[in-house]
């Protein structure tokens, strides 16, 4: 089977940068700036600046973990424009994002 073309990239998307760090960080919440911006298709210097906006506006935390930056989502925030302010991020994360993995072993 010959390989796949490769994609064409639109001009537009149905969500933002934003929207795409969010996902990922909700994905892996212990992602490296530079495996976030590759993930997204942006630089890091914008993946960092979007990071900051994100934080900003309580979207989410950082810590520190050792030597690692760990975020933490407050998903009970309301999305920023007026048509879909009546909604929680956790809505989109949990549509969109994989569940995060779970630092316990334990079975329920």
């Amino acid at each position: 089977m010959p390989p796949l073309p490769p994609r064409k990239r639109h001009s537009w998307t149905f969500l933002t940068n934003h929207g795409h760090v969010l996902l990922s960080v909700a994905t892996d919440p212990g992602i490296r700036v530079t495996e976030l911006a590759e993930r997204v298709g942006i630089t890091p210097r914008a993946a960092l600046q979007i990071l900051k906006d994100l934080e900003n506006e309580g979207y989410l935390h950082r810590s520190r973990v050792g030597r690692r930056t760990h975020y933490t989502l407050e998903p009970h925030q309301h999305f920023r424009h007026p048509t879909t302010s009546a909604h929680e991020i956790d809505e989109l994360i949990l549509l969109l994002a994989p569940p995060a993995p779970s630092a316990s072993t334990e079975d329920d």
